[in-house]
């Protein structure tokens, strides 16, 4: 009889995650999904208060969830936070700011405020997990949540767009030189998700039309379409997946 290969497993038991941006959105919906399975997570955004409440309701379904008041544009302090709390198997980076306008009438604060996020937040956060987790000698899976906009351009979106082209970039970078500690670096790359923050595109009519033509399935994306990717990039199941971009983009860029 033929011994049949098993699935590797999803499972994130006995896993320490960090999770920045997990007040909202796609960040607390990843940080769910981590817990959900098995991982102890570390919830990292600016507003405490919101990161309590959220910690109590996770708690109150029966799984591990910590608070760490964290801006990730202090690289400095966000580097020692992680060196004094980790090592962290996962991290699962969804800090993140946008500011859209027209190329020719971009202002370097505009610029700078989302540079010091998007790209100088996330390589240092980055590099600091990765840090830990060579100094402890152990493997662990790096998730930045990108952007379909860092593989396409967008209308009114050029700092936004080199923002995302850049975390991609260093990805792959981070990716070879950290693959032969078993250290995996990927993103995710979601198009338009339903929001609070998405919310005033959407209710522009012909934002919204533009959007939904350029999704080919006909939808906008919602958050729950992100956690599936989350606990796969996070999980052995992904175990041979480093240095790549998930797409999760309604077809937006099959174009």
């Amino acid at each position: 009889m033929t011994d049949l290969p098993q699935t590797p497993s999803f499972s994130l038991q006995g896993k320490r995650a960090l999770v920045t941006g997990a007040s909202s959105g796609i960040g607390m919906a990843c940080a769910v999904a981590l817990a959900e399975h098995g991982a102890e997570v570390t919830l990292c955004a600016r507003r405490e208060d919101s990161l309590k409440a959220l910690a109590e309701e996770m708690r109150s379904k029966g799984w591990s969830a910590n608070v760490l008041a964290l801006d990730v544009s202090d690289v400095e302090k966000t580097a020692q936070a992680v060196a004094d709390h980790g090592p962290f198997d996962i991290l699962l980076n969804s800090a993140g700011l946008a500011r859209h306008g027209k190329a020719a009438e971009t202002q370097l604060d505009d610029f700078d405020a989302v540079m010091n996020i998007n790209l100088r937040g996330a390589y240092f956060l980055t590099q600091a997990v990765a840090k830990s987790l060579l100094a402890a000698g152990k493997p662990g899976s790096l998730i930045n949540i990108s952007s379909q906009m860092g593989h396409v351009g967008g209308l009114d979106r050029a700092v936004y767009c080199a923002s995302k082209f850049a975390v991609e970039g260093f990805t792959k970078a981070m990716a070879l030189e950290f693959g032969k500690a078993g250290i995996r670096v990927n993103t995710i790359c979601p198009t338009f998700i339903l929001t609070d923050l998405t919310r005033g595109t959407f209710e522009d009519p012909d934002k919204r039309a533009w959007i939904l033509d350029k999704i080919k399935l006909g939808r906008p994306g919602e958050v729950e379409d992100i956690m599936g990717a989350a606990v796969y990039l996070a999980s052995d199941a992904s175990k041979l997946v480093t240095g790549t971009a998930m797409l999760i983009d309604g077809g937006w860029t099959a174009d």
